[in-house]
């Protein structure tokens, strides 16, 4: 029998190993977040291309270069996008985006301009390439922020677009990189290590993880077209998917259901299993080895594409309709 003690406390005395029977009702519920730190990204993102665009000032350079054409829409202004044989993606001019912070690997390693490696991921080179990636960020950001809130997702957007900067300039000397693709593929990547992490709490296991390797599979598989830079893709998602094993981890199945199971059954105390803890661990030194390791050889100067010949072919395949070049 309870004594007032007990009812005071809020249950009965609990027997090791057996699910408690309390006197309340009670249910063990997750906490569901407000989202607010992927709207804040999306208008960040916005209005730095708003920026951009300013900054650009379309009328006033193609009057000096008439061969290049004429600026696209030109009702808006100085806002007006770059001639189409320019810039396809209705956008800026690729001197623009280098003066705002585009990721140059010369201006990185041998201008000492590390700062490129985050503010290229706020930077887009169009309209099309703005639109494409603030749908995803909005589609998959604020359903993982409701659940995990502001700052571990945060935290995998921001660290995941660093980690798809590194891997760009490691093997991309040649070109220009820009835009928030690396810092969302890192959020598909920790949603992938979320359901293996959390692999007892889910159900129809199989089709979740056969559909979100899908959509993975299709989002690499177009960045071997000419001038999108797959790396920053591969990147970020790595990032992503080792950061998903070190912050998303959830109590199993058994800890979060021990009270909707019968009084007196047989549960367990341990709120994560051995094997999160392990995966956890062996995330936790990869992604630490990662990130210093290509620090080091960026900052070094050292060509990635010495060390792996092939590694090319992640990010453009040539074809009889178009080449790649470095």
């Amino acid at each position: 029998m309870a004594t007032r003690a007990d009812v005071e406390k809020g249950g009965v005395r609990k027997e090791p190993g057996k699910v408690p029977s309390p006197l309340y009702p009670q249910h063990e519920g997750e906490r569901e977040w407000v989202p607010w730190i992927v709207p804040v990204f999306f208008v960040a993102n916005i209005t730095v291309f708003v920026i951009t665009m300013y900054a650009n000032n379309c009328p006033a350079h193609t009057t000096q270069q008439p061969r290049d054409g004429k600026c696209i829409a030109r009702f808006l202004g100085r806002f007006s996008f770059q001639p189409l044989r320019q810039n396809p993606l209705l956008g800026p001019s690729s001197a623009t985006l280098t003066k705002l912070g585009a990721l140059v690997w010369e201006k990185v390693v041998h201008e000492h301009q590390g700062w490129r490696l985050l503010s290229s991921m706020w930077l887009h080179a169009g309209v099309l390439h703005l639109v494409a990636n603030m749908l995803s960020l909005l589609f998959i950001g604020m359903r993982l922020e409701q659940q995990f809130g502001y700052v571990r997702i945060g935290a995998i957007y921001l660290i995941s677009g660093l980690g798809g900067s590194v891997l760009s300039s490691l093997f991309i000397r040649n070109h220009i990189s820009v835009g928030a693709s690396g810092a969302l593929f890192g959020l598909l990547g920790a949603m992938l290590a979320e359901l293996l992490t959390n692999w007892t709490i889910y159900t129809n296991k199989a089709a979740a993880v056969t559909t979100l390797l899908f959509v993975v599979a299709v989002n690499l598989v177009l960045g071997i077209l000419p001038h999108v830079n797959n790396f920053a893709h591969i990147g970020g998602f790595l990032t992503g998917f080792l950061l998903g094993f070190v912050v998303l981890m959830r109590p199993h199945f058994g800890w979060m259901e021990r009270y909707s199971m019968p009084a007196g059954a047989a549960c367990t105390s341990r709120k994560y299993l051995v094997y999160q803890w392990a995966l956890m661990a062996v995330a936790l030194v990869l992604l630490v080895v990662g990130f210093a390791v290509g620090m080091a050889m960026l900052f070094r100067g050292a060509n990635a594409n010495d060390s792996c010949t092939w590694c090319h072919y992640l990010s453009c395949v040539p074809t009889a309709s178009w080449t790649c070049t470095n």
